[in-house]
């Protein structure tokens, strides 16, 4: 199942995304449960399986998608060097400055960035030259929790999962590489482009997902979900040690690296680049870029749905099915 946030208007709203006919069906939720996106179903779907009502559907074409959950409630954990070609191209990129920098981690390498770093479908990515000349991206999985919990074992972290999204890791490596450390770089406003809507556990198959990205139509990240260092039970196990997680935790699973021959030309120019990552049979996003220091995130997806009342189209946000 995948459920989108989105608006109409200035009215916000959480329905059921249906890929086959290109709509979205409103779930019966107050306009302030609906502010916070999917939170407001993951907190439901704890209590019982059951979805709110839903009303009648709207093509995806005459909603504004936002990012599944809008403003998390604290900090995204992200997870670094997670597959074994990437760390070896991070080592030989200069930018590795993390604690194990030049191996293969021993343990998962674990980061945050901060919420204000959300943006939605459709919405600029900030590119300030003033504060950062190298600006890079990564398609990643993320997991959103649906069970909280602390020192979760590995064989029950499953059972915590409420569903997974797709974000853009965007970081600025001058930054990284500056402060020796990876909050900063990773967190610059927008830095974060999330969605276009979220799909529940049942949807992926965590052992064969594939992960990819594009530029211009040129396949710059090709991975598979079967080839992390740490799965995620792993990472849920990690993290938790010590940490209680809470319903709508966003981790995100790390990327792999960009093939060969666009390793020399991977950060976004100034005058910008379509990007685009994709989970197959999920969800998909493209950036695009509008001016010189700002750049457009559009995610697409396979399918996803609108709300009712009065509809408008938005030129930024396009959802596709894909094959």
């Amino acid at each position: 199942m995948k459920i989108a946030a989105y608006k109409v208007g200035e009215w916000s709203y959480v329905g059921r995304v249906d890929v086959e006919r290109s709509v979205i069906e409103p779930l019966d939720v107050s306009s302030t449960d609906a502010e916070r996106g999917i939170l407001c179903i993951i907190e439901r779907m704890l209590a019982g399986p059951k979805l709110p009502p839903l009303g009648q559907p709207v093509p995806l074409a005459d909603v504004r998608l936002r990012a599944p959950i809008p403003r998390p409630a604290r900090n995204l954990f992200c997870v670094g060097k997670n597959y074994r070609e990437h760390a070896r191209e991070f080592v030989k990129s200069g930018y590795d400055t993390s604690a194990g920098a030049g191996t293969i981690p021993d343990h998962p390498i674990v980061f945050s960035k901060l919420p204000q770093t959300v943006i939605a479908n459709g919405d600029p990515i900030l590119i300030d030259r003033t504060v950062s000349q190298n600006i890079d991206y990564e398609a990643e999985l993320a997991v959103i929790i649906g069970k909280g919990g602390r020192n979760i074992a590995k064989s029950r972290a499953m059972d915590h999962i409420w569903g997974y999204t797709i974000v853009n890791d965007v970081t600025a490596r001058d930054l990284q590489n500056r402060h020796k450390q990876w909050l900063i770089g990773k967190s610059q406003d927008t830095f974060c482009p999330m969605g276009p809507w979220a799909v529940t556990a049942d949807e992926l198959d965590l052992g064969d997902t594939k992960v990819m990205s594009e530029i211009n139509g040129e396949v710059r990240q090709n991975g598979n979900t079967a080839d992390l260092i740490f799965d995620v039970p792993t990472l849920i196990a990690t993290i938790s040690n010590g940490i209680t997680l809470i319903p709508g935790d966003v981790i995100a699973t790390a990327h792999r690296p960009v093939s060969a021959s666009a390793t020399t030309r991977r950060s976004f120019s100034s005058r910008g680049i379509p990007f685009a990552s994709r989970f197959p049979a999920s969800v998909c996003s493209k950036t695009r870029s509008k001016q010189l220091l700002r750049e457009r995130a559009n995610h697409r997806a396979d399918g996803s749905r609108g709300r009712r009342g009065r509809h408008r189209r938005h030129p930024r946000s396009r959802a596709r099915r894909l094959v």
